[in-house]
């Protein structure tokens, strides 16, 4: 279903498939721009297109992208119905290193086009690549995750753990990462409920 933000994306998104600004767009399969719903309340900004992403051009598509997808369902949150999900990248770095520094400020145009364009009132930092884009600080993804800091146009982020690392730790248990994660999303669905 169009969107009042559609045309101002777009002219974004064929300038970011056009880019030449760093390395990556020589290795690139496709431009992964975004996904989900354009909208003015909630965006979550992942690190990079892994190799699923890179081969069907969309974020979140392989099994972190399903457990995400679960993770949101679980309290009423859909990329078809009312996120938009999109990353610090917008190229695959090869075999998923973390975004050099150069890489992260040829692709900020970008990013910074769509928070500007939309304007999302909660903002989910998913990763520790995308909380460090934000969020000066020394702290590990642990430390900052769940916490809410002051956003741009003066919105709220918070930091939550990246599906991946959810893959990799098991564990449901009181204090897991994914018992933390549950908590977490359970706060945001909170304050976006709270919203007009």
């Amino acid at each position: 279903m169009p969107t009042q933000y559609d045309d101002e994306l777009n002219l974004i998104k064929v300038k970011c498939e056009n880019c030449e600004k760093c390395s990556l767009c020589k290795t690139k399969t496709h431009t992964v721009f975004s996904a989900g719903v354009p909208n003015s309340k909630i965006m979550l900004i992942g690190e990079a297109p892994g190799y699923y992403e890179d081969i069907q051009g969309e974020p979140f598509v392989g099994k972190a992208g399903q457990l995400l997808d679960k993770i949101l369902g679980c309290v009423g949150f859909s990329r078809k119905e009312n996120i938009y999900i999109c990353n610090t990248l917008k190229c695959r770095p090869p075999e998923n290193r973390d975004p050099l520094p150069e890489e992260k400020l040829a692709c900020s145009e970008y990013l910074n086009a769509q928070i500007e364009i939309l304007k999302p009132r909660i903002i989910l930092l998913c990763g520790k690549v995308a909380a460090y884009s934000f969020i000066d600080t020394k702290l590990g993804i642990t430390k900052l995750r769940g916490k809410w800091f002051e956003g741009p146009n003066f919105s709220k982020m918070m930091p939550i753990f990246h599906p991946s690392y959810l893959l990799r730790n098991d564990s449901r248990e009181k204090g897991s990462p994914k018992w933390l994660m549950w908590q977490d999303i359970k706060e945001v669905r909170r304050v976006y409920d709270q919203m007009n």
